[in-house]
C-alpha cells in the first residue's frame, strides 16, 4: 500500500509530527486500473521546469481523466525521490470540472523555500514525477505515477561594457555577475564556476553571436576584453546546468567612434 500524507509541507514537517500514520491517507493497493477509468494525460507546470526564487511559488498539476461516472475524489502528488529514499513530496485533493466522459482535475501547489523542505539538493530534473490516484462513483479505480518537470534554482545575471563611447580598435571591457536562490540560506549568493557566453550584436541588431566563454569566479564575477569594432550591443548568456535556470542579462549598447 500507499502512504500519502495529508499536509501541504514536505518530509521536514512529516518527520516533524509524532504518528506519521495518523495523519496520513492509506490508498488501495496501487494497480493499473478497475472498470473502465483512465488517467490519459498529466502535466506538470505547463511541462515547463519549475523555477524558484526564495519567494513562494504556485505549481498546477493538471490531469484529463475518461470516465463514464462521476468522480469521488482525484489526490495529487509532487515528489522526488534519490533511489529509494524520497527527499519530498506535496499532496492534496484536486478539483475537478466536466461533466461528460472527459474530465479535467487540478490542484495548484505551493512551493516555499522559506517554510518547507526545499532544499538546493532537489534542484534538477533526476527523481520527480507525479502521483494521480482517481476513485469513481462506480466504484472504478486508478492510480499511477507519471513523469514530472524538474526544479530549477533561479538566477540572475548582470552586465557592464565599458569604457563608453570606445575609439575603435582599441579595448573594450565586459563584466557581469552571476548569482542564484540559495534555498539552504533563503538568500542570493553567487555562482562559481560557471560558464558564461559573452554575445555581440552589431546596430541595428538582429541577432546575438557567441564572441567568448568565460568562467565566473569564486565570487560569481566574470570579464572580458574584446576589440570595439562597430557600434552594437553586448550581453551576458547563461545556459545552465540542468538545476538552474538560464539567464540572459540585460543588453549593453556600446558607441565605437
Amino acid at each position: 500500500m500507499r502512504l500519502r500524507a495529508l499536509f501541504r509541507t514536505g518530509l521536514a514537517a512529516a518527520a516533524a509530527v509524532a504518528g506519521l500514520a495518523a495523519a496520513a491517507l492509506v490508498a488501495p493497493n496501487a494497480q493499473a486500473a478497475t472498470g473502465n477509468l483512465q488517467i490519459t494525460r498529466v502535466v506538470v507546470n505547463g511541462g515547463q521546469d519549475i523555477v524558484l526564487g526564495t519567494a513562494a511559488k504556485g505549481v498546477t498539476v493538471t490531469a484529463t481523466i475518461s470516465e463514464d461516472s462521476a468522480l469521488k475524489d482525484v489526490w495529487m502528488d509532487l515528489e522526488q525521490h534519490n533511489g529509494d529514499d524520497l527527499r519530498f513530496f506535496v499532496h492534496s485533493l484536486a478539483t475537478c470540472s466536466g461533466s461528460g466522459t472527459v474530465k479535467t482535475c487540478s490542484h495548484t501547489f505551493t512551493f516555499d523555500p522559506r517554510t518547507d523542505a526545499i532544499y538546493n539538493t532537489l534542484a534538477g530534473r533526476n527523481g520527480w514525477s507525479a502521483y494521480v490516484q482517481v476513485r469513481s462513483q462506480d466504484g472504478d479505480y486508478m492510480s499511477d505515477d507519471f513523469p514530472s518537470v524538474g526544479l530549477r534554482r533561479q538566477t540572475a545575471l548582470t552586465m557592464d561594457a565599458g569604457p563608453e563611447p570606445v575609439r575603435k580598435g582599441t579595448t573594450l571591457t565586459a563584466s557581469g555577475r552571476l548569482s542564484a536562490a540559495n534555498w539552504d540560506t533563503n538568500t542570493w549568493t553567487p555562482l562559481a564556476g560557471q560558464y558564461v557566453q559573452l554575445q555581440y550584436c552589431a546596430y541595428p541588431c538582429t541577432g546575438y553571436t557567441t564572441v567568448r566563454t568565460v568562467t565566473t569566479n569564486s565570487s560569481g564575477y566574470l570579464k572580458a576584453a574584446v576589440t570595439a569594432s562597430a557600434d552594437g550591443y553586448w550581453r551576458w548568456y547563461y545556459p545552465a546546468t540542468s538545476w538552474a535556470q538560464p539567464r540572459v542579462s540585460n543588453a549593453d549598447f556600446i558607441d565605437v567612434r
